[in-house]
């Protein structure tokens, strides 16, 4: 008896559900929540990948003081696109700078711009990380008979790549989060196509809801990843 009632009031419980307006927006969407899901994590994929050959490059010109043009041409980039919104920077790529390039779309404007933000903050990461290895490292590398280049690649890198992990994560994170402003020029990422659900439905708590939920699911496995490669790296 106890048993048929649960399962009569589950029931109930289950078809109350179905029958909110708010709910049924949400199931018959749910394909498109996903792709957009899976829109914002291509864009933050590709942004951080090309960002990360963009932060070490301009992250090891940072460091070499003694080039006066490549060092102030490292500085200014750096500075701009950490100095400026990412807003700002999309809007400035997709409408005035790329347009003299020929034809692009939305997803190009949006990778683009988000690479080299995120490439800008990667260089001081990637900076801050080979500044912490010793500097007795270099030296000995060079004792060694090995030349700058070398003794960086094969001995200062690996070093501080187990520094440069747990920031890269949370610049992961903090990425992720950002693609939400390339909805501005009508890339249909997770946000972009919260818009248009909630334009349709009218049910603000519940697309909106929805869409905070599934950035929070994104970014809560990323954080989980990084507090694991933190704590590998931390017994190597």
């Amino acid at each position: 008896m106890a048993e048929h009632m649960s399962v009569v009031l589950g029931s109930t419980a289950i078809q109350n559900l179905m029958d909110i307006h708010g709910f049924q927006v949400l199931s018959s969407n749910f394909s498109s929540f996903l792709w957009g899901a899976l829109m914002t994590l291509e864009i933050t994929a590709l942004a951080v990948a090309f960002g990360m050959v963009l932060g070490l490059l301009f992250g090891l010109l940072k460091l070499a003081q003694h080039i006066k043009i490549t060092y102030a041409l490292a500085t200014i980039y750096i500075d701009f696109f950490r100095g400026t919104p990412l807003f700002v920077q999309i809007l400035l790529l997709h409408f005035g700078i790329l347009p003299w390039f020929g034809d692009y779309t939305t997803f190009t404007s949006a990778v683009v711009a988000c690479t080299l933000n995120s490439g800008a903050y990667i260089a001081e990461i990637v900076r801050a990380g080979i500044q912490a290895v010793d500097h007795g490292q270099m030296e000995a590398g060079r004792s060694l008979g090995m030349n700058y280049r070398r003794t960086m690649w094969y001995i200062i890198l690996p070093q501080a790549y187990k520094v440069v992990i747990p920031p890269l994560i949370n610049e992961f994170i903090a990425m992720l989060k950002d693609t939400s402003l390339v909805s501005i020029i009508g890339v249909s990422e997770l946000t972009l196509r919260g818009k248009l659900i909630y334009a349709s439905s009218y049910e603000p708590a519940w697309v909106w809801g929805a869409v905070a939920i599934m950035y929070f699911i994104m970014t809560k496995v990323l954080a989980l990843f990084g507090d694991y490669m933190e704590r590998r790296l931390a017994t190597e």
